[in-house]
């Protein structure tokens, strides 16, 4: 979907199969056609006052300067009681966090710090665009196991298949954007098998750890036996707190892959976010009650869209977790996803996002649609209503 730059181009050869996003296109589609907007995952309501409130004090406060490079010493801290409070994982604030400018930064300075030329990185897909770049952008080669619609189970032989003498990282997403799967504890422990065997390190992105919906629920890899000393974890407050635009996520593991990854970090961005670093340390504070109900209400639009879509007559993956479902919209003129996304404004009025461009197997997602749910519920509800008018366009 994503229109590369051209081969003379001044980019550098290794990312010139990388175009703009294709969040910002189809985010553009939306704007320019009025449709509603389900295709890129940001909610249209803020979250707690509460987290706010500290965010407002702290501009007020004056804390508008650098932080320091690690993070701020509360965000750190309430980071680590998280982390023991809710997994039972015992995490240094001073020497084992690492605060970032989101998750996607922790990702690029992870990948950067830890890959040379020649190494091979191990992801699923479909998988977050960015993975590919940063890859890329280290001189790796990605190696992936597919995801396979409808219930994205992990295939053994697939993965194992995917591992070499050459595997420096396993890029581990869960839960999983784009398909909204949450990987099982049986699951998680093949891929730590995988890893041990061939003495290689997780990079887990768990940003989508509190968005988990019953019965499914998060493990994190880290707290498999013998993992926590070879995995970094990754998380953020955008999605946890809907709070997307203020960029602030963590990664935490062993020192000296968190020092690592410090030495990068430190020539990407150095610090930001000051004033939101002590809301986010506030946010995770909160009861545990203000984080499921905040899952709860976003089941319950997962539930409305899901609605529309089956009534459109589209098979759909129901998500266990994130802000996300997946359609198969082949019976509905989908068969190619790009071209029925770049379609679906003028059919319906709303936007999605193909799946294929998340997948290096194409054909795999051919008719894939992602659709995100992290809207307001009367928004939801008629993104559901527009999209159930499909029934009508199959064929």
């Amino acid at each position: 979907m994503a229109t590369p730059p051209a081969p003379d181009s001044a980019l550098v050869s290794r990312m010139r199969g990388f175009g703009t996003t294709i969040f910002t296109q189809m985010s553009a589609l939306a704007n320019q056609t009025g449709a509603i907007n389900l295709g890129q995952g940001f909610p249209d309501e803020d979250g707690p006052h509460s987290v706010l409130d500290v965010a407002v004090a702290a501009i007020r406060a004056g804390d508008n300067q650098y932080p320091p490079l690690p993070g701020v010493v509360d965000l750190r801290h309430a980071i680590a009681r998280h982390q023991q409070l809710r997994y039972g994982l015992t995490v240094d604030a001073d020497t084992e966090v690492l605060v970032t400018m989101g998750a996607t930064e922790a990702i690029a300075a992870s990948v950067l710090a830890l890959c040379e030329a020649g190494d091979e990185v191990v992801m699923f897909e479909p998988y977050y665009d960015s993975y590919a770049a940063v890859v890329a952008l280290a001189g790796a080669t990605r190696r992936t196991s597919v995801l396979r619609f409808p219930d994205f189970s992990l295939d053994e032989a697939s993965l194992r298949a995917a591992f070499s003498d050459r595997t420096r990282l396993v890029l581990l997403n869960t839960p999983h954007n784009p398909t909204g799967k949450v990987f099982t504890a049986a699951e998680l422990e093949v891929i730590a098998r995988l890893a041990v065997e061939h003495d290689a390190i997780v990079v887990a992105d768990e940003v989508y750890e509190h968005l988990v919906y019953a019965p499914a629920q998060h493990t994190p890899i880290a707290t498999l036996p013998g993992m926590a000393s070879r995995t970094l974890t990754i998380s953020s407050g955008g999605k946890t707190f809907a709070t997307t635009g203020w960029k602030v996520g963590w990664v935490h593991g062993p020192a000296e892959l968190v020092a690592a990854v410090r030495t990068v970090k430190q020539f990407l961005t150095f610090a930001g976010s000051a004033p939101f670093q002590p809301a986010v340390a506030a946010g995770l504070a909160l009861p545990d009650s203000v984080f499921s109900d905040y899952a709860a209400g976003l089941a319950a639009k997962r539930d409305v869209l899901v609605a529309g879509l089956q009534e459109a007559g589209l098979p759909v993956a129901r998500a266990d977790g994130t802000y996300f479902v997946i359609a198969d919209a082949s019976g509905v003129g989908g068969s190619d996803a790009v071209e029925f996304c770049l379609e679906l404004p003028r059919r319906v009025g709303v936007v999605g996002v193909p799946v294929s461009v998340f997948c290096d197997d194409k054909e795999a997602a051919a008719g894939l649609v992602r659709f995100a749910f992290c809207k307001r519920m009367p928004v939801v509800q008629e993104a559901a209503a527009r999209l159930a008018g499909l029934a009508g366009l199959a064929g």
